[in-house]
């Protein structure tokens, strides 16, 4: 096992950035990448590490890109021989299998709105090893007894959200703030600055209210169209606990896509105003 990849994809864990991990788990004949040989492909193409360079490394760096773009992996089978028929271009004489593993990025979510969901939230994110931050500008409903295991937690106004936190280093924004003029200058600004998912708890109205808002601020159609409102996948959730499930379950299944079909997003139940927004006592 090589030390420098393993604190390599420690690195890329931490830091929240998705990777694609590629080793050779079966060799035959005369290769240059023996049983265990493995690279580590980052998301702008740069490496550690080899599987046997040469034709062969391009291959698995094409697949790498193939991996980050549909979030899974594979086994492949290359011969490298190049007098046989769909062979590569090499004249070692062996063949080797390659897994391509497409590691995700760990979850690191920024919670705007301290209140119930929140507060769920922060029961399921750490049995997952999710990271998570909390932000709200109510000092009493971001206090280490609500969240003993966010790992920061922020007294700030909307308008200074980015002033405070790195939108980058976050793999999910969620608005599940208690006042929709505060959520609605929060998402105005994350619009721009946040590149990740942003989701958006609220009613069909309030949705739609906002929406209208940022319009007529001059935000396009196409930008609206990444926020995800309703959150979650469609379980019928209601309760704060029931509506953190549907979240967290959406992270997972996107995080490991699979066969199964969910509704569109469209065809979702809203969910209900007095459920999504958590109001003080």
């Amino acid at each position: 096992m090589d030390r420098r990849l393993t604190r390599e994809a420690l690195r890329l864990l931490e830091a929240h950035q998705p990777f694609v991990r590629a080793t050779v788990v079966k060799a035959t004949g005369s290769v240059p990448g023996k049983l265990g040989a493995t690279m580590i492909i980052r998301r702008d193409g740069s490496y550690l590490g080899t599987v046997g360079g040469a034709v062969l490394e391009e291959r698995v760096k094409e697949l790498a890109v193939t991996a980050f773009a549909s979030g899974t992996g594979d086994l492949h089978h290359f011969d490298l021989q190049a007098w046989t028929p769909g062979g590569l271009p090499s004249l070692c004489g062996g063949s080797v299998d390659i897994a391509i593993e497409h590691v995700p990025a760990r979850p690191n979510l920024l919670l705007w709105g301290g209140g119930h969901v929140a507060q769920a939230l922060a029961t399921i994110l750490p049995t997952l090893e999710f990271d998570f931050s909390v932000a709200d500008d109510r000092a009493d409903w971001v206090t280490a007894d609500r969240f003993p295991h966010s790992d920061r937690r922020e007294v700030v106004a909307p308008e200074h959200l980015w002033d405070v936190f790195d939108p980058p280093t976050f793999t999910h924004l969620y608005l599940l703030g208690y006042d929709a003029m505060k959520d609605l200058e929060v998402l105005a600004s994350a619009i721009d600055r946040f590149p990740n998912a942003i989701g958006l708890i609220a009613s069909a109205s309030k949705r739609e209210h906002m929406f209208a808002q940022l319009r007529a601020r001059g935000v396009s159609r196409e930008a609206l169209a990444r926020v995800r409102s309703p959150v979650g996948l469609a379980i019928g959730a209601e309760t704060p606990a029931e509506i953190s499930v549907s979240i967290v379950g959406e992270i997972i299944a996107e995080m490991h896509p699979t066969n199964l079909r969910t509704r569109p997003r469209d065809d979702r139940p809203a969910v209900r105003e007095n459920d999504a927004v958590a109001r003080p006592p």
